[in-house]
């Protein structure tokens, strides 16, 4: 994973409502829209990385149709950089693509559109952990317990002993990103300022049952894949 100190200052940001990034993890994206697909196209040119973010206010539908005019609604303090770790265009210019997590950021000011999609001035100092953080301190057992007891409750099954392979800070941020919560949950996770952390908040929403008050505050994300 690349340090910070490697990424820059000025980077193009995708928001969508519910949909996780984090550091180390990996991401698949389908990107489909003019302005998005210019964002991909330019940072595969600069070399750049996509910062991911959600809107502060939740969006139930994070695919518009083609005729709809942009929003740029106003965004979350924190989001996660990606670099582009694997890329195919389509015949008609769509993007598949997969971001692996770099580094949190924090926003200082978004700037000017570029060919329609939007960019910020990010700030590395509150995250710089990221690149070095391990999960020698992580407990899978206690990880894997919550989410065969969430489950349960949800008349679900799961295979924890597959899991049970994965190394803990991926077992954990894969959690969290696949998490079927709400958004503000969401970004606790995101914002949880070591893994340590980002594990007893996600065993606390494992152990709620992370059920939803209403569709109003809950949003569950398409299909990235």
């Amino acid at each position: 994973m690349r340090h910070s100190d490697e990424l820059p200052d000025i980077i193009p940001v995708f928001p969508l409502t519910g949909v996780l990034l984090l550091p180390g993890a990996v991401l698949p994206l389908h990107i489909f829209e003019e302005r998005y697909r210019n964002m991909i196209a330019d940072a595969l040119d600069g070399g750049l990385p996509i910062g991911m973010i959600q809107p502060l206010q939740p969006r139930q539908d994070n695919r518009p149709p083609p005729d709809a005019t942009p929003e740029n609604p106003a965004l979350y303090a924190v989001g996660c950089a990606g670099r582009i770790d694997q890329w195919q265009q389509t015949p008609d210019g769509r993007y598949a693509l997969v971001l692996r997590g770099a580094s949190r950021f924090r926003v200082v000011e978004e700037l000017p559109l570029r060919r329609g999609y939007r960019r910020v001035r990010a700030d590395y100092a509150d995250f710089a952990g990221d690149a070095t953080e391990q999960g020698d301190l992580l407990e899978p057992e206690r990880m894997l317990s919550a989410l065969r007891a969430f489950a349960e409750r949800q008349g679900a099954q799961v295979d924890t002993a597959a899991l049970a392979a994965t190394a803990p800070l991926d077992l954990l941020n894969g959690l969290a990103m696949q998490l079927p919560i709400t958004p503000v949950e969401k970004q606790s996770l995101l914002e949880a300022p070591t893994a340590v952390q980002r594990q007893e908040l996600l065993l606390s929403l494992l152990g709620m049952g992370v059920a939803p008050k209403s569709e109003d505050d809950y949003y569950s994300p398409p299909s990235l894949n």
